[in-house]
């Protein structure tokens, strides 16, 4: 903000007057340049990311196996799920509180589950888990699933 200017020093109450200097019109011409150089960068960097995602987006369809997809697609679901069991618990009820904790426990443990089996299949890992194929890894999954479903529908009573 410019600097003002007193104009009269009066001691009856009431508004001073009081004007502005000349260099409003360079203050205003300089704050526009730098509105439109941020404008700028911030086109720039929302490009960047939106690139940047395309880029990911276009990798992940080309490189990675389908057997993944699938697992990331199942994984994605259970996401869902588990927001919309959350969101459901708050907005409308929580009454059979076990029911929630239950279906909640069941999503969250197969998810981790998944992103387990995910690890072992993926090709790249192949160094990491010499010894474990992946119907073994699947294998794996479905006992661990049997498990999980066991405590869960114990758990409901």
């Amino acid at each position: 903000m410019p600097p003002r200017r007193v104009v009269s020093r009066s001691s009856a109450p009431g508004p001073v007057a009081s004007t502005s200097t000349s260099s409003t019109p360079a203050i205003a011409a300089s704050a526009s340049a730098a509105l439109a150089d941020a404008k700028g960068k911030a086109r720039d960097e929302a490009s960047g990311f939106v690139d940047a995602v395309q880029t990911l987006w276009t990798n992940y369809r080309e490189q990675t196996a389908p057997r993944l997809k699938l697992i990331d697609s199942f994984m994605f679901f259970l996401m869902l799920t588990g927001v919309l069991q959350f969101i459901y618990c708050f907005a409308v009820t929580n009454y059979p509180f076990n029911a929630f904790i239950g279906g909640f426990a069941a999503t969250v443990g197969q998810f981790v589950l998944l992103g387990a089996l995910r690890i072992q299949c993926n090709p790249d890992n192949k160094s990491t888990f010499p010894s474990v194929s992946p119907e073994r890894a699947f294998g794996d999954f479905l006992f661990g699933s049997l498990i999980l479903h066991f405590f869960v529908w114990n758990y409901l009573g």
